[in-house]
C-alpha cells in the first residue's frame, strides 16, 4: 500500500455545511427613539408613549459597525427599552436623515463633522454688542444651513445695548428671517419661531445662548458665562451637545459655544440651489460657471445688468460663496 493510500485512511475534518444567510432581523416591533445626547458610549434616548415619553439608556448594537449615531438621530431599540434605573437598550438601526448639519475643522480638512440630525431650523444666535458680531461666522452658519436643507434663524441679542438694523441690512437681501432679543426682555417672538419645530443653536462663544435656553425652558439651568473684556471673545459654557424640549412643543438643541466653523465638506456647485430664482438665472451659464465676481459670462451678471435680478441679493450671494474658500 502507498503512502497516499495510508493517508487516505483518515478522515478530514469536515467542511460545514451549514448555508450562511443573509437574513437579519427585521425589528419592526421595535421602539423608536429620538437621541438627545451622548456620554462616554452611552445615548439617551426619548421614546414617545401614552404617557407623554420616557428616557431610554441605550448603547450602539455591534452590527452598527462604522455607523455612526449622532444627536437628532431616530433610532431602532431593541433590548430593554422601558427606561427603568439600570435598564439598558440597544441602538440596532439608525432610521433615514431628513437634514444633517456638518461641519469640518478648518477648510483644509476633508473630513466631514456630523453635527446634528433630523432638525428643520439653524438659529444663529449673534450679539450685536459685547463680542461684536462677525460676519464672516455668520455667513458659514448660512452655508451650512442651506447645505443641510435647514431653514435659517438669525437671533440677534443684546439690542439693548446697540442698534441691530445695520446688521440685519447685510442679510435682508438674502430673505433670512430674524429675531431681535434683549436682555431680561419678551421671547414670545422667538418662541412663535421655534413652535413645533426642531432648531439648533448656533454662535460664537458669549452671545447669550444659554441665557436665551434658560429663558424658554425654566429649570434648563445651563451655564452662563461672561465676555472678556480684554479679547472681547466669550468663555465657552456649554460643554456638550444637548436637546431640550420646549414647553409649548419643538425642540432646541443647545451646542458649544464656536469660534470657527470650517466648510471643507460644502460644495460650492450646489450652494447656488438654495437660492430658487438664482438658480435660474444660473441656468444660462456657461458650463462649469462658479457664478463669482469674476467668472466670465456669468449670467447673474446679465441678469442683474437687465433689471431681471435685485444686485444686493447677487453680491449677498457671492459673499456666500466668498466665505466658503476664506477665514471667518
Amino acid at each position: 500500500m502507498s503512502r497516499y493510500d495510508e493517508e487516505a485512511k483518515f478522515d478530514r475534518p469536515k467542511r460545514r455545511t451549514r448555508p450562511r444567510t443573509k437574513d437579519r432581523p427585521s425589528y419592526d416591533d421595535a421602539e423608536i427613539g429620538f437621541v438627545f445626547t451622548r456620554d462616554r458610549g452611552r445615548y439617551a434616548c426619548w421614546v414617545e408613549d401614552s404617557d407623554g415619553g420616557r428616557e431610554v439608556t441605550a448603547m450602539k448594537a455591534r452590527q452598527l459597525g462604522r455607523t455612526g449615531v449622532i444627536v437628532g438621530d431616530r433610532v431602532k431599540l431593541d433590548g430593554n427599552a422601558t427606561g427603568d434605573e439600570g435598564s439598558l437598550a440597544r441602538i440596532v438601526e439608525v432610521l433615514p436623515r431628513t437634514t444633517l448639519l456638518r461641519r469640518s475643522a478648518d477648510d483644509d480638512d476633508p473630513v466631514e463633522r456630523p453635527l446634528v440630525a433630523n432638525a428643520d431650523q439653524l438659529v444663529i444666535v449673534v450679539a450685536v454688542a459685547n463680542p461684536e458680531p462677525r460676519t464672516g461666522l455668520i455667513d458659514r452658519f448660512l452655508v451650512a444651513a442651506y447645505d443641510a436643507g435647514m431653514r435659517p434663524l438669525l437671533c440677534l441679542t443684546k439690542t439693548d445695548l446697540a442698534d441691530p438694523d445695520p446688521l440685519l441690512s447685510i442679510y435682508r437681501p438674502l430673505g433670512v428671517e430674524s429675531v431681535a432679543t434683549r436682555q431680561g426682555g419678551d421671547l414670545t417672538a422667538l418662541r412663535e419661531q421655534l413652535d413645533d419645530r426642531t432648531s439648533v443653536l448656533v454662535g460664537h462663544s458669549g452671545v447669550g445662548k444659554s441665557t436665551l435656553v434658560n429663558g424658554l425652558i425654566p429649570g434648563a439651568d445651563r451655564a452662563i458665562g461672561v465676555v472678556n473684556e480684554v479679547t472681547g471673545r466669550g468663555r465657552h459654557t456649554s460643554t456638550n451637545t444637548l436637546v431640550l424640549r420646549l414647553p409649548d412643543g419643538g425642540w432646541i438643541i443647545d451646542t458649544p459655544g464656536i469660534r470657527s466653523f470650517g466648510l471643507a465638506h460644502v460644495d460650492p456647485d450646489k450652494l447656488i440651489h438654495a437660492f430658487p430664482d438664482l438658480a435660474e438665472l444660473a441656468e444660462d451659464c456657461p458650463r462649469g460657471c462658479t457664478h463669482t465676481e469674476d467668472a466670465p459670462d456669468c449670467a447673474l451678471d446679465e441678469a442683474v445688468a437687465a433689471g431681471r435680478a435685485d444686485a444686493d441679493r447677487v453680491a449677498s450671494f457671492r459673499r456666500l460663496l466668498a466665505s466658503r474658500n476664506s477665514s471667518s
